[in-house]
């Protein structure tokens, strides 16, 4: 079965995320967690980090967005990745390996 456009960047940020050993795990999707979790949540460097993945266009739904937004009023670091801006990923991780 071919991959999603979206499988392929969860892939792409997982495979970053073990390069520089953070822990990681993808929620449960399928109604089986809360609506608007992010795809990935991590934690590097006592940061917690959440990541949700889209591919091209695509935008975060109203739900992912508050989720993100609650992240980022509680201290921790929230991104939406794409294909053309992974390097926000790879910014974020050199910066909470050095605090």
């Amino acid at each position: 079965m071919a991959m999603t456009p979206e499988a392929k960047v969860k892939k792409q940020v997982k495979k970053i995320l073990d390069e520089y050993g953070v822990w990681h795990f993808s929620p449960p999707g399928m109604g089986l967690g809360r609506a608007g979790i992010p795809d990935i949540i991590a934690c590097h460097g006592g940061q917690f980090l959440a990541i949700e993945c889209k591919a091209g266009s695509n935008k975060p739904t109203l739900l992912q967005e508050r989720e993100l937004e609650r992240i980022t009023q509680a201290g921790g670091h929230a991104l939406v990745i794409r294909e053309d801006n992974i390097n926000e990923l790879h910014r974020l991780l050199l910066w909470t390996k050095k605090n």
